[in-house]
């Protein structure tokens, strides 16, 4: 057998074994999250649920008033991500630390806002205090496909460092706005 041909099975190899440790990680994510929660908890959830579907069949829409209400909300989805220009491609949340009144949950998101590409992964702290409930975004790192600008580097470290995640989106999609018109211009000129 030739060089390419080994090269393939090798690639094969490599990509199974990447899916293997992925759902792995899942597993393991899943398995965390449910430990959780105590026995009782459980059978709480559950209770409740079954006390839902039974006690509140009458009150339920129809399928057809549901799949209406499923079109609006695709409907406003769609009208946002072309509003701000902002199409997230994935996210996971994965839950590091669960108490009675603090969550620690990792999130990564990626997508594009106009042409160019970004990716999120950050911590998010949620406490709860007496009916109040703060959240606070820590070790944020931000990729994205555009570093040539220094002025957007600089940006993208000095985002990271405070952690201000609304600054980002909203500098982004000024940005990546303004990004697709210069494009534009100078596809024009050429």
């Amino acid at each position: 057998m030739d060089e390419g041909g080994f090269q393939a099975y090798e690639d094969e190899i490599q990509a199974l074994e990447e899916e293997i440790r992925l759902l792995t990680e899942k597993y393991e994510d899943m398995r965390q999250e449910s430990t959780f929660f105590s026995d009782e908890e459980i059978l709480k959830s559950i209770k409740s649920f079954q006390r839902e579907t039974q006690g509140d069949t009458k009150g339920h829409e129809s399928p057809s008033d549901l799949k209406a209400q499923l079109e609006s909300l695709e409907t406003d989805l769609s009208f946002l991500m072309e509003f701000t220009g902002f199409h997230f491609t994935s996210h996971s949340k994965k839950t590091v630390e669960k108490t009675q009144n603090r969550t620690v949950q990792k999130h990564r998101l990626s997508g594009k806002c106009h042409s160019l590409s970004f990716q999120l992964e950050f911590q998010l702290l949620e406490m709860q205090n007496d009916e109040k409930i703060s959240a606070v975004v820590s070790d944020l790192s931000i990729v994205m496909e555009s570093r040539e600008d220094s002025n957007v580097s600089k940006f993208v470290s000095r985002t990271e460092e405070h952690g201000d995640l609304l600054t980002f989106f909203r500098s982004l999609s000024t940005y990546a706005e303004w990004y697709e018109h210069r494009k534009h211009t100078f596809l024009h000129f050429k």
